[in-house]
């Protein structure tokens, strides 16, 4: 009963730090800092912002490392954020330092995808907007005045689509759409899954037993997904579960390797290692990393287990 009565009073619109405006769009009130793209060639990786959709105001920051043998050809990973939806940017200063690392790392051309947010662009634009992204990058290996980054140093045939949370909720969506686009010559060698943001109707036990988590309380999933969701539609919209909707299942045939990665604190943990369950029983190739100590975005906060989750990339690309 205590616990009813706490949730009972909870805000999730205070939680997120925004208010909902009468027009249905979003006033948030949090600012995170900010970085430029790098062309400094003494730093460790260079960064450049490209327009993808000027009609849409989508755009990308590329990055790749100063120093690039010649001859040498990077895996190209087209990346999603995380923000639940309705936040954050590639340009906000954690998003851009991570993708630093990533291009330095891995190393990669990494392309970093600033798509559009909700409430005021519902799903499924977001999953538009990676399919812009995935047909930039292959437009530009045909294109004589095509990026020169992605021309003169990517390897089409090792293209990755990785995102976190919602940004992986993007890429599996993304994935699944791919086969209609047949992007040759682009190939894509992996999807890279962290801490999906998925969901349903029905309560998990995972959800359930971290209703009250601080970070991710279950009101505020709740909240999001009524944000981001197409109006009128629940949380068994195929859009949010994956495992409700049979010819989406069907379609998993086709993701080739997967990597997915989540913690033992996130409440949609339960959900994550379903996910998994259901694309093994479907014959996809997966690399499930669990860690039972660990809560949602821990990655962005916790140095330590962002180093660890980009070591399992590196393995994986």
């Amino acid at each position: 009963m205590k616990k009813e009565q706490k949730m009972s009073k909870f805000n999730p619109y205070d939680h997120l730090n925004v208010s909902l405006n009468e027009d249905g769009t979003l006033t948030r009130y949090m600012k995170l800092p900010a970085a430029p793209p790098n062309n400094d060639p003494s730093e460790a990786v260079l960064s450049k912002d490209v327009t993808l959709s000027a009609e849409k105001k989508t755009w990308m920051r590329l990055y790749r490392p100063s120093k690039i043998s010649s001859g040498t050809r990077l895996p190209v990973i087209l990346y999603f954020h995380p923000g639940g939806w309705i936040q954050m940017s590639v340009a906000e200063s954690i998003i851009h330092e991570f993708s630093n690392r990533m291009a330095a790392e891995v190393p990669s051309i990494l392309v970093a995808v600033d798509f559009r947010l909700a409430p005021e662009h519902r799903l499924p634009a977001q999953y538009e907007d990676a399919m812009d992204a995935v047909a930039w990058v292959q437009k530009q290996a045909d294109d004589g005045d095509g990026e020169p980054w992605i021309k003169d140093y990517g390897d089409l045939n090792r293209c990755y689509l990785y995102g976190v949370s919602c940004g992986a909720n993007i890429v599996y969506n993304t994935a699944l759409r791919l086969p209609e686009m047949k992007p040759q010559p682009l190939k894509i060698a992996g999807t890279i899954l962290n801490q999906p943001f998925i969901g349903g109707q029905k309560r998990t036990k995972s959800e359930l037993n971290l209703a009250t988590d601080p970070y991710f309380p279950l009101p505020v999933i709740d909240l999001l997904w009524e944000l981001a969701l197409p109006v009128g539609t629940d949380r068994d919209h195929r859009f949010c579960n994956p495992l409700a909707d049979a010819a989406m299942k069907e379609k998993v045939r086709s993701l080739g390797r997967c990597l997915v990665i989540g913690f033992g604190g996130d409440p949609l943990v339960d959900r994550q290692q379903e996910l998994v369950q259901m694309l093994v029983e479907r014959g996809v190739q997966v690399e499930a990393r669990f860690d039972d100590i660990g809560f949602h975005n821990i990655d962005l906060i916790d140095k330590r287990r962002a180093k660890a989750i980009l070591n399992f990339i590196k393995e994986f690309v």
